[in-house]
């Protein structure tokens, strides 16, 4: 399949940028990653021309690809380093992925839904992001790869999964959506072995995070 990245979509992604700085994302790393992702390609066609609009899109399988301020938002939240072991709970359309591994991290993300785990790691391996993709029940997270520096959840949950808390290291971040119709975006940080420290940021909307896998 021919990847077509233009120069109009590259100037549309410096404009989207500017956005993201408005609404004061200042991670340089993030806004560098957000600049030089093709979010085009990772849209269904019929969405493609609205691809550098500041907004979610359907992408099948019931799910959505989240809008740049929320991608930009939860990867500046994480504070990650190059090189840091990162797990994202919900791979979706493969953006945040690409986002994330543009930033220099060692990316491990699983996904429940089979369609969309060969739709965008094919993708992400056509475009070149080299991470480590599973599918699986993301509550379980990956305890055979932990501990991870970082852990991003892409989908709403109703409690924190305690099977990802304890893979998170000792000084780690977790970004997570946490509510069910109604969701806050939250920051937790792992003090020591046994105690959290929590941080409302904002609220948000994501689609909800489910358990199994769905093999269609």
């Amino acid at each position: 399949m021919q990847q077509i990245d233009s120069y109009r979509h590259k100037g549309l992604r410096s404009r989207l940028v500017q956005e993201l700085v408005q609404k004061k994302i200042v991670d340089k790393s993030v806004l560098t990653a957000i600049g030089n992702v093709p979010r085009h390609l990772f849209l269904e066609s019929s969405f493609i021309k609205f691809a550098y609009q500041d907004k979610a899109f359907p992408i099948g399988a019931g799910q959505t690809i989240s809008q740049p301020y929320t991608v930009a938002l939860q990867s500046q939240l994480l504070e990650v380093k190059p090189g840091e072991k990162v797990l994202e709970v919900g791979t979706g359309s493969g953006y945040q992925a690409a986002v994330l591994i543009e930033m220099g991290v060692k990316l491990f993300s699983i996904e429940r839904q089979s369609e969309l785990y060969q739709r965008s790691t094919r993708l992400l391996r056509e475009l070149g992001y080299q991470g480590r993709f599973f599918l699986g029940d993301g509550y379980e997270g990956l305890p055979a790869q932990a501990p991870f520096d970082k852990i991003i959840i892409t989908a709403g949950a109703p409690v924190i999964p305690r099977a990802l808390l304890t893979q998170l290291k000792v000084g780690g971040i977790m970004i997570i959506p946490l509510g069910d119709q109604e969701q806050v975006l939250m920051r937790i940080v792992r003090i020591n072995e046994d105690e959290f420290e929590q941080e409302e940021i904002e609220a948000c909307a994501f689609v909800p995070m489910l358990n199994g896998v769905v093999n269609k």
